[in-house]
This record gives C-alpha cells, structure tokens and sequence, in this order.
C-alpha cells in the first residue's frame, strides 16, 4: 500500500484530491496537511512513500518544506498552477522529484503517484525542455578557460552550481545517468541494460550519491546539460 501526504492550503482542492487518492486500491492517504509547517510536521510522524505538497502555502512554502524534509526518506510530488513557475525550479533543486499541474485528470494523477513510489520522477512533458534550459543556463561554469582544457565526462555541475567529478561512475553507472538523461524509469532501464529493476534502483541510488544530486530529475537535468545525452 502507498502511504500519501497530501499537503495543500485550499480546502475544497485538498478535499478533491484526498478523494482521487483514497479511491485507488493501493493508495491510502495517512494525514493532510494545510500549510508546509503542517506538511513537515505530518511526514516525520507518518514517514509516507509520497508527499503530494502543494507549491505556494502559507507559513512555509513547498520549496523550504521540501527542503527541511531532505533526511526524511519520502519523495515529495510538487502540485502547482502554472507550467512555468520559478518556485518550482528551487523546489527541485531542494530535492523534490517532480511536479505536476492541479489541472491534472483524476487518472493521470494516481498514476504519478504509483510512478513516484515506484522510484521514478516524474516532471509534466511540457515544460520539460524549458526546465532543462532553466537549468543549464544556471550551470554555466565560471572558469571556463581553465575546464575548457578537461574531458567534460569528468567535471561537473550539480544545478546548484557545486562541481562535481563524474570519473568515479564506472561504465554501468555512466549508462544509467544516460538513461537518466533520457527520462527512463527504472522498468525501462533495466529492460535496456538487461539488469534486475532492483539492481537498477542501486546504480540510480549510486549515481546521486556520487554526484551530489538529490532526484532523479536532477540527475536527468546534469546529464542533458553535460553532454551524455545526445
């Protein structure tokens, strides 16, 4: 069973989206929360696979919720207005896994859920491309005279700026970042690499350890803006 937090200030809209929720045979929703104090609050105590957090909220914000919550083992869903919103790049760089609009069909949302649980991000395709110039024009390097002289597989930035060396993947874990790159689940890329999906969750798990990246979807970001997508 996924357990669900859901998080958003609009009663009527947390309302709907409990119902949506608790009508899926393996989603149960354990606690709401109306603002992000109350967010942070309900998901140490409940530790839910999923918190479905709304962006803007009073008292505390999706972003520092999310940020305040990056020890606790639960991926955070962010639920948002508007395609394009600045809130919702600080919220991946504070390590949420993706976001999806409120417009979103009743279906369309249980199955993010499942997709998140699963261990996969999930980002609305629309926006996709622009989330990842967003990005890569935040990455710029501040030297670029003296990295120009390095193989760019082996220096790089996290989205926040932070370099990172990439020399310690090894061969299998750089394909994972590629498949990363490429917005495949974890199903997907197991199937393409011919490895268990258990296996897969560990060489993602490794990617991000060693690349200082919080989410998938940041993983996904660093590998389209290095190079290691085509």
């Amino acid at each position: 069973m996924i357990r669900v937090v859901v998080a958003e200030d609009q009663w009527a809209v947390r309302a709907g989206l409990v119902m949506i929720l608790d009508s899926a045979p393996d989603i149960t929703v354990v606690a709401e929360a109306a603002d992000g104090e109350e967010a942070i609050v309900a998901t140490r105590e409940t530790q839910p696979d999923v918190l479905l957090m709304d962006i803007r909220m009073p008292c505390k914000d999706g972003i520092t919720a999310t940020r305040e919550l990056a020890e606790v083992d639960t991926d955070v869903l962010i639920l948002t207005t508007f395609e394009i919103d600045e809130y919702v790049f600080g919220a991946l760089r504070a390590g949420a896994v993706g976001f999806l609009l409120k417009s979103i069909e009743a279906a369309d949302l249980i199955e993010a859920v499942r997709t998140v649980a699963r261990g996969d991000g999930i980002i609305v395709p629309s926006v996709t491309r622009r989330l990842i110039a967003k990005f890569a024009s935040d990455c710029t390097d501040p030297e670029p005279e003296r990295t120009s002289q390095k193989n760019t597989t082996d220096v790089g930035e996290t989205p926040k700026g932070c370099r990172v060396r990439t020399e310690s993947l090894t061969p299998r874990e750089q394909e994972v970042l590629r498949c990363l790159g490429q917005g495949l689940s974890n199903r997907d890329i197991a199937r393409r690499l011919k490895i268990a999906e258990a296996t897969t969750k560990t060489h993602v798990s490794r990617v991000l350890t060693k690349l200082n990246l919080r989410s998938r979807v940041q993983a996904a970001i660093f590998a389209q803006e290095r190079g290691f997508v085509d």
